[in-house]
């Protein structure tokens, strides 16, 4: 049986003969992270060290000798390194995590050329079509790819380069709108991996949907928190409905896959909104204070005892 899931061996555990021996050994053989994986997360994770600080190199490397190089040296050097880390990935016996991590310092080294290309030439260009063309110009690589950092590289580029957008040609939209779209944008890629990952069709790390769905809490928090304080009923209406019905989707997703980061982020967003809307009703005075205190110290304190309750529950159903 290929693929053995931590729900697996606990149906198993429940309804079958095995021993408790026999599920710790299943549990140490496929579950449990031993030697070799540790190895094999170190050197990926030092390979991506070593590329992330090859990039920061390159950047400083043209920051303090920008004076003295020439034109053609400038846009030489940077396309011929993109040009070698890209050739890198065409070899046959590389690694393909390794390829995937030459990939993204070259994703990465296509944004420093063109920051080269526009400091050069002076283009005038807004701060987003910089964001936009590193991001088309990387979309070929971050599918062929399958890799998530450079996939989370690559949402970021998206959400710079909208809120940029909406700051320099879009100034007519308010921010609640902007915090809408960002949400609404957000929460369909996390929909989208969260899908992906349950049907099998792909391996998503739970980072990185957690990275997403940090994301989409902050985004919804901080929309609902500015229509508070603004009194913008219209547009805090139109951000609202969806997410609340993301939020309840959110938690009875948690509850089933059991998964505690989702039913820790919500609730912490919850009680963030709660807190801001009694400072808008009761306004901010000494016993205001004192009240939303004692909520944020009753809320938390209930939060954690039930996270803590969830996690032995699950923990004892192993």
């Amino acid at each position: 049986m290929k693929n053995i899931q931590r729900e697996d061996i606990q149906i198993l555990s429940r309804y079958s003969d095995l021993t408790e021996k026999e599920v710790a050994e299943i549990l140490e053989k496929h579950i449990y992270t031993d030697k070799s994986s540790w190895q094999k997360f170190l050197q990926l994770f030092l390979m991506t060290l070593g590329i992330g600080f090859t990039v920061s190199g390159i950047i400083f490397f043209f920051a303090y000798n920008w004076a003295d190089l020439p034109k053609f040296a400038k846009i030489g050097l940077t396309e011929g390194l993109v040009i070698a880390a890209t050739a890198l990935t065409f070899l046959p016996k590389i690694n393909p995590n390794i390829r995937k991590i030459i990939l993204t310092g070259a994703a990465a080294l296509v944004g420093v050329l063109f920051a080269v290309f526009g400091q050069i030439y002076q283009t005038g260009a807004n701060a987003y079509d910089f964001f936009l063309a590193w991001t088309i110009f990387i979309t070929l690589w971050v599918i062929i790819s399958d890799f998530a950092l450079l996939w989370l590289i690559y949402i970021i580029l998206i959400n710079t380069t909208f809120v940029l957008y909406t700051q320099q040609v879009g100034n007519d939209q308010g921010p609640i709108y902007v915090f809408t779209i960002l949400f609404l944008l957000n929460g369909m890629i996390l929909v989208s991996g969260i899908l992906i990952s349950m049907y099998k069709k792909a391996v998503i790390p739970s980072w990185f949907t957690n990275v997403l769905s940090l994301a989409v809490a902050s985004f919804a928090t901080c929309g609902i928190v500015i229509g508070i304080f603004d009194n913008q009923t219209s547009a805090l209406a139109i951000l609202a409905v969806p997410v609340v019905v993301v939020y309840a989707l959110g938690i009875l997703y948690a509850l089933k896959v059991k998964n505690i980061f989702y039913l820790a982020v919500i609730p912490l967003s919850i009680v963030i909104i709660i807190t801001v809307l009694i400072f808008r009703i009761t306004g901010e005075n000494v016993a205001s204070f004192l009240f939303v205190s004692l909520f944020i110290l009753g809320s938390i304190t209930l939060v954690i005892k039930n996270l803590l309750n969830l996690q032995k529950k699950w923990k004892n159903e192993k």
